[in-house]
């Protein structure tokens, strides 16, 4: 099937078309290239931003049976800066995406979202109905697009599954930039650079394998998992200290980070329970902590 990629030239979007043109669809990828240029050659890209309306012409002319949405402005800090920024790019993009997927006769549209949705959790590992409760306009936006899914599902027809997202880290995830603690982790010990935790390093977070994540987002480009959310994610809870602990074993370097004050708004613990994505998709994570970070670290190696 031919399968439309927005953000597909980032770090979770270039592992997605690579394992979809693996599976034997044909791929179009967009992408504004404002977060790197990861894509293999040969892969059809368009660069364009995820809010243009000549993404409904692209759509239209191609008519993709699924759109997988990634694209999206990821900064929790940008968004509290720059709130109509990421209304334009999250909000107004979905809406573009959604509005393109309808003049297509698209079949689905699968969702990249994000456990910010959920807030400050009251229970841990955070359930896949757990009530909705944003924090920061980044969050606000998911939750946004989440609603206008729903609404074009009941109002078009157009189904779709989203999938919120844990932690994700992987090879192709730099340190520039909204990058993920595992990869500034990784560049700094194996350039000798200091790294640093927060406060006393007890904050906890899920960390979730790009290339599982990647397997569902593939497995939700089927008939499966229609209208629902998923949690993608291992539901297990790893330290930011004994996390540094274990990119330094990977990079063979010492364990000795610095300590830095508690930054005001981190949330102190978050996992997500994936268990009814086994159900629903068929789908749960293989890779294991270490074995993901020998990976990534490796990958950050030879970069």
């Amino acid at each position: 099937m031919l399968v439309l990629v927005t953000g597909a030239a980032g770090f979770i979007g270039s592992h997605l078309v690579d394992r979809l043109i693996a599976d034997g669809h044909e791929v179009i990828g967009v992408d504004d290239l404002s977060s790197g240029a990861n894509l293999r050659d040969g892969v059809e890209l368009i660069e364009m931003d995820v809010a243009d309306p000549a993404l409904l012409t692209l759509a239209a002319d191609r008519r993709p049976e699924v759109i997988c949405h990634l694209a999206a402005q990821v900064s929790v800090r940008v968004s509290v800066a720059e709130p109509l920024h990421d209304a334009r790019v999250n909000v107004l993009g979905t809406v573009n995406v959604l509005e393109a997927a309808r003049l297509a006769g698209t079949r689905k549209v699968v969702f990249s979202s994000s456990c910010a949705v959920y807030g400050v959790p009251a229970a841990l590992p955070v359930s896949a109905d757990a009530a909705l409760a944003p924090k920061s306009p980044y969050a606000a936006s998911k939750v946004c697009g989440e609603v206008y899914l729903e609404m074009y599902r009941a109002l078009h027809g157009i189904d779709f599954t989203t999938l919120t997202l844990a932690n994700v880290y992987g090879p192709r995830q730099t340190p520039e930039g909204e990058a993920g603690v595992v990869s500034i982790f990784s560049a700094g010990l194996l350039t000798g650079k200091p790294t640093q935790v927060y406060g006393e390093g007890k904050q906890t977070r899920d960390y979730v394998y790009v290339l599982d994540v990647v397997d569902a987002f593939a497995k939700a480009c089927g008939e499966q998992g229609g209208g629902r959310r998923f949690n993608i994610g291992t539901g297990l809870q790893t330290t930011d200290r004994d996390l540094h602990s274990l990119v330094a074993e990977a990079a063979g370097t010492a364990d000795e980070p610095g300590f830095a004050p508690p930054r005001q708004g981190d949330l102190p613990a978050m996992a997500v329970d994936p268990g009814p994505a086994r159900d629903g998709l068929d789908w749960e994570p293989t890779t294991g902590l270490r074995e993901g970070l020998a990976a990534t670290v490796a990958w950050a190696r030879n970069r």
